[in-house]
């Protein structure tokens, strides 16, 4: 995801923070056509690029920074969910995800999001989606949008015809071939207004900053109150 990164920003020049904590999920500064950007990004080579309760407090102490002092948020995503497990449940993973739920929602800057990758349930919610108010929500061909994986959908979803088949294996990747097919592709959701659009890689730059020179002027504001509930 460095590399995605480097080949985006001007320059190839991004200067990652807090790099030696909760290494899945990336966070720094760079620019695109000379305006300075926040950039959160998921990293696969590190737990799968998966959320777990240090990355979403990472994820969200950035994201309201970047609001507090107005710097526009890009966001690449590649995240297969939630880390599940007894100990992220006893730390309280809901809690701590729902502060980067909670920071997103919040920010008033201009938010770009690129799926590069995986996206899935809830995880892909939070990650600057459409539903929480992104302002520009792209994805690649490669994007597999969905509630789960295909291969846990299909065990769940066919267990019983998997555990009569003659051949479950072979039954299995064809099963998994025709949800990735249907489901797991960026399409279903472009159609649906939850992706502005599907590009190629190669126009990742140049859509990212046509997009922030329409949104540079952008003014958004929360709803008149005393102050937000963050769940801390």
């Amino acid at each position: 995801m460095h590399e995605v990164v480097r080949r985006v920003v001007d320059g190839g020049d991004f200067l990652e923070v807090h790099e030696a904590f909760a290494r899945n999920l990336i966070v720094g500064f760079a620019r695109l056509h000379g305006r300075p950007v926040g950039v959160l990004a998921q990293q696969p080579a590190a737990l799968a690029g998966v959320l777990d309760i240090d990355a979403s407090v990472k994820g969200a102490r950035f994201v309201r920074f970047c609001d507090a002092f107005n710097l526009p948020l890009v966001t690449f995503v590649d995240v297969p969910g939630f880390l599940p497990g007894v100990a992220q449940e006893h730390g309280g993973i809901i809690r701590h995800g729902a502060k980067l739920l909670y920071a997103y929602c919040e920010a008033t800057v201009p938010k770009l999001t690129v799926i590069t990758r995986k996206a899935y349930g809830g995880a892909y919610d939070v990650m600057s989606s459409k539903h929480i108010r992104g302002d520009l929500n792209l994805a690649w061909p490669t994007a597999e949008i969905a509630v789960m994986g295909p291969e846990g959908a299909i065990d769940i979803i066919f267990r019983k015809e998997l555990a009569e088949a003659g051949n479950p294996e072979a039954r299995r990747r064809e099963l998994v071939a025709e949800y990735r097919a249907q489901f797991a592709n960026p399409y279903v959701a472009a159609s649906r207004g939850y992706v502005d659009d599907v590009i190629p890689p190669r126009e990742t730059r140049r859509r990212l900053i046509a997009s922030l020179e329409v949104l540079h002027r952008k003014r958004a504001s929360n709803p008149r109150r005393k102050h937000g509930n963050i769940p801390l």
